[in-house]
């Protein structure tokens, strides 16, 4: 399949509950702010590593579909194996250039994290460096959040004697233990409520150096979708997209078949301009938001620029809507 030949931006809404959305290890792990405006932060980094689980988990097995950064593992294992497999001629490989350029095209077809996103794969060996596609900017929250520390009782301990190892020397520490000492306290952090918007980015131009396709395309949008409903934990039980996915598709305007398909590579308008039609805000008459329904959502696709496609994905398995709001839809009242 052919590599994507369209410029895209989208936009998506995520929700927190009583969770930790993204927690800053040098800050305690406290949800991550930005101190001027108190508002909410998801790292881009944050977002790709749940995009990654959700494609090594429904995509297991598939060919190009593996992922490169893994968790718990050496990165560089996995970059000597393209420098070893890659195929490359003797008279080709005798110019490191070539050599180099053969284990990077070997991981962007077996890795679909460095077709999408890119990677250094100069850690060890030299693969190269690829840049990805698709970018994804900073989650961010409509409203400020309002971080929160409590402390919490864990009922047990983990502790014990020095250089107890067996059952009966725990078991016998523990005897001669009073019952306070047998309880340990903690610290959680977490935000009540918070409704964070995360916009992202895919270039056609670099989609052709990598190989990413719509195949590519469609298994990203699913993981966009699906990421959190798979991800459940202590700390981000209730974190989900709220949101259709809201998709720009750069498509050209020129009669000429050449200079239009130019256009849908390179884009039509600015992604500022693009983004500003979406308009999310908290409802006048409440002074916080417990859900994401306590916002009014309006998207001006009176203003999409000539060559631009506005679209919805509600469905990860299900079409685009191009142009018009999906019926029934319960997020996007005043778009109708």
């Amino acid at each position: 399949m052919m590599a994507i030949k369209n410029r895209y931006e989208f936009v998506y809404y995520v929700q927190c509950i009583n969770g930790n959305p993204n927690g800053d290890p040098d800050m305690g792990n406290s949800p991550r702010v930005d101190p001027e405006t108190m508002q909410g932060y998801i790292t881009d980094v944050a977002t790709k590593r749940r995009i990654r689980n959700y494609i090594q988990e429904a995509f297991a097995g598939q060919p190009g579909m593996e992922i490169i950064m893994q968790q718990g593992t050496n990165i560089n294992k996995f970059i000597a194996e393209a420098c070893e497999k890659a195929p490359c001629d003797e008279d080709a490989c005798a110019k490191t250039k070539n050599k180099v350029y053969a284990a990077r095209e070997w991981c962007c077809g077996k890795y679909f994290d460095v077709r999408t996103f890119g990677a250094v794969l100069t850690t060890g060996p030299n693969a190269g460096q690829v840049r990805g596609p698709v970018q994804i900017a900073f989650g961010r929250s409509i409203d400020p959040v309002l971080p929160q520390d409590i402390s919490i009782t864990r009922m047990c301990v983990a502790d014990g004697p020095d250089k107890a190892s067996t059952y009966a020397e725990f078991d016998e520490w523990e005897q001669k233990q009073p019952e306070d000492k047998l309880r340990t306290m903690g610290r959680k952090q977490f935000i009540p409520y918070g409704l964070y918007e995360v916009r992202g980015f895919i270039s056609g131009n670099l989609a052709k150096e990598t190989g990413f396709d719509e195949k590519d395309l469609k298994a990203l949008f699913e993981a966009i979708l699906n990421m959190y409903e798979h991800d459940h934990s202590a700390s981000k039980g209730e974190m989900e997209v709220v949101s259709p996915l809201i998709l720009f598709k750069h498509v050209g305007t020129d009669s000429d078949e050449e200079q239009r398909a130019r256009q849908a590579l390179l884009g039509c308008a600015p992604a500022h301009r693009l983004f500003d039609l979406v308009r999310v805000e908290r409802k006048p008459d409440l002074e916080c938001a417990r859900d994401y329904r306590d916002y009014t959502a309006k998207i001006d696709l009176s203003g999409v620029p000539a060559g631009v496609k506005a679209g919805f994905l509600r469905d990860a398995f299900g079409e685009i809507c191009w142009n018009r709001i999906p019926d029934g839809e319960s997020w996007f009242t005043d778009g109708k």
